[in-house]
């Protein structure tokens, strides 16, 4: 067979490819983040060896964005091409089986070829869960803060960040993002029976962006600033300026949202 033959061939098999959208959770206290790392556990890593042992062909999952060391997802998407899936509900519960129990599929989806599971989010939600009395079984979910917190004033604080504005304050440097603007849709603190949660909606989110707005809202929340400085702070983009970056096992990645209409009816 002449080369153009067997590049023909090439193509028409991966023609029959079909992507499908993965739903699903962890708990981040054993893993490098999500994104595959040298010398490291990540969740890419140990979803991606189950979908190829279980499917007998190598699967490269593309995730909705990516998680730091010890964050936590309660909803995360991530796209991934094969040959196909037959029975999707028995495929779900062998692939659990197989999973860590830090790890659980919770649903797939068939969808367009080039629906894209980080590009085409519309937009993502986290919660940052704070204990400011001492508990034990939360010890490895939430971050313990000793000092009382004014909610009402860190609320006040929140609303500062709503709308479309320059966010490089509350980013790494050195991220390699085109801009650091966002659009937060959503920014408030609420107070739950056992904790307190700070909950946040955007377009898109930075590098350790939320884990520096949380900083920062705390300093707001114990009196060691005000909201002239968080003002001030937003507009001088300079990361130095904001709060400290807090644990990462208190931040959870909640929703990710999509156009219905990149999924299969």
């Amino acid at each position: 067979m002449h080369r153009g033959s067997s590049l023909s061939l090439h193509f028409t098999k991966l023609s029959y490819l079909l992507r499908y959208f993965i739903q699903f959770s962890y708990f981040g206290k054993a893993y490098h983040g999500w994104q595959n790392q040298p010398n490291a556990i990540t969740v890419q890593e140990i979803l991606e060896h189950a979908l190829s042992v279980l499917l007998r062909e190598k699967i490269s999952v593309v995730g909705a964005g990516r998680t730091d060391a010890g964050v936590h997802a309660r909803e995360m998407y991530a796209h991934f091409d094969c040959g196909g899936i037959d029975n999707k509900i028995d495929f779900i519960y062998r692939l659990n089986a197989f999973l860590p129990s830090d790890i659980a599929v919770l649903n797939i989806f068939g969808t367009m070829q080039e629906a894209h599971a980080r590009f085409d989010a519309l937009e993502r939600s986290y919660e940052y869960w704070i204990c400011d009395t001492k508990n034990p079984f939360l010890m490895d979910a939430a971050h313990y803060v000793r000092h009382a917190l004014d909610i009402p004033l860190m609320n006040r604080a929140a609303e500062l960040l709503l709308g479309k504005q320059d966010f490089e304050c509350f980013s790494k440097s050195k991220t390699g993002v085109n801009n650091y603007f966002c659009c937060i849709k959503k920014a408030e603190w609420q107070r739950q029976t056992h904790h307190i949660v700070f909950k946040i909606t955007a377009d898109r989110f930075l590098r350790n962006m939320v884990r520096a707005i949380v900083g920062t809202l705390l300093d707001v929340g114990t009196g060691k600033s005000t909201l002239a400085t968080v003002k001030a702070i937003i507009k001088s983009r300079d990361r130095t300026r904001a709060g400290i970056s807090v644990p990462a096992k208190g931040l959870y990645l909640t929703a990710v949202s999509y156009p219905n209409t990149i999924f299969e009816k």
